[in-house]
């Protein structure tokens, strides 16, 4: 089995022989993500028998609930890459404010961002979770990271993956050279390539939305979702399958696995949030890897790697996959659409509507 298959180290070192003047501090950063990944599985596989499910009764600085490997998660994320010297500093989900190593560590000229459990929702009921990565230059190398190092925009990552624990735990990863998927051996401890180059196709007969949230969905949403409903007998004449797992690791590896569209769109339930996602360490790594395997990802209404963050918890609208489907959603999102009143007499059908139905 060595000799037939290329394990993420050989890989890595591989990719680092093509840039003779790199330092190696990002194939150790990554192989140190690559550890805290294991060890996430590990717990993740033992389900009830670790003692680990539930909640930990407390919030993370969103106002979710964190489950007890969230925390696990997180800590195996930083006590795995604290250490090395690549990092920093890092952002967590899990963290109200970004990390800096203890002091007796050398700081690296990377910075790490991360969501340590992603879809922790399914732990309970035994649906693939996943955790999601991001790497980042650090502005300034061999120094403690400032909290405004963190606002680049995802076109500046250097590496982006995610992990998912289902019923094998696989990483997937792009350096820039494109998306692959390395497969763990659990006997050997290991990462094998088992998929490289990976393309998502163009088009696509399947997407994914929440869709108890229709009645918040903009215009735009409304007419794109309705329709694919429509099937053969609508203007897209095909019929459509819609998926959702409340994962976003779970979704975006189905789609780098079969293609789709994914859609977790802006909504009018509060003004004040402009999606559910966040930017730095959910929608950015997803962005990053999807382009690199000839896919969109877009806000809606513009590519999400030129969106410059505010803050490092900050929230946007995300929609990813099949290209031709997503310039659709954004050309839906160009045009004017006619306000419409709840009230009766002045929907669209009422009595004092005053431009004609057409």
């Amino acid at each position: 089995m060595l000799a037939d298959r290329t394990t993420l180290v050989q890989f890595l070192i591989e990719e680092r022989r093509r840039h003779p003047g790199s330092s190696g501090d990002l194939n150790g950063l990554i192989l140190d993500v690559a550890l805290a990944c294991k060890a996430i599985a590990n717990r993740v596989a033992a389900g009830a028998l670790g003692g680990v499910l539930g909640s930990a009764e407390q919030t993370n600085v969103q106002g979710e609930v964190q489950q007890k490997l969230d925390l696990l998660a997180n800590d195996y994320f930083l006590r795995s890459t604290e250490w090395g010297g690549h990092v920093a500093g890092m952002v967590s989900e899990e963290l109200d404010e970004p990390y800096l190593p203890p002091a007796e560590y050398p700081r690296g000229k990377y910075l790490l961002l991360f969501d340590p459990l992603d879809g922790s929702s399914n732990i309970d009921v035994n649906v693939s979770v996943g955790s999601i990565f991001s790497i980042l230059r650090a502005p300034q190398p061999g120094a403690d990271a400032d909290p405004g190092d963190y606002l680049q925009p995802g076109s500046q990552q250097v590496c982006a993956g995610y992990a998912i624990y289902g019923p094998s735990t696989m990483l997937v990863l792009s350096v820039g050279t494109g998306v692959h998927a390395f497969t763990l051996d659990p006997n050997l401890g290991e990462f094998f390539l088992t998929r490289q180059s990976i393309q998502i196709p163009s088009t696509t007969k399947e997407f994914a939305i929440n869709a108890s949230n229709q009645r918040f969905w903009e215009p735009a949403v409304q007419r794109y979702v309705e329709e694919c409903l429509k099937g053969r007998s609508g203007p897209r004449h095909k019929d459509y399958n819609m998926r959702w797992v409340a994962s976003l690791v779970a979704e975006t590896h189905r789609i780098l696995t079969r293609g789709g569209v994914f859609l977790y769109p802006r909504d009018s339930r509060d003004p004040a949030k402009p999606g559910k996602l966040r930017l730095l360490y959910e929608v950015n790594p997803v962005a990053y890897l999807i382009e690199q395997a000839g896919g969109a990802a877009s806000t809606g209404r513009q590519r999400v790697l030129d969106v410059v963050p505010s803050n490092v918890h900050q929230r946007i609208s995300f929609v990813f996959g099949a290209r031709e489907e997503v310039e659709r959603i954004e050309d839906y999102h160009s045009q004017t659409y006619e306000e419409t009143s709840s009230l009766p007499l002045y929907g669209t059908r009422g009595l004092f509507r005053t431009t004609p139905v057409g």
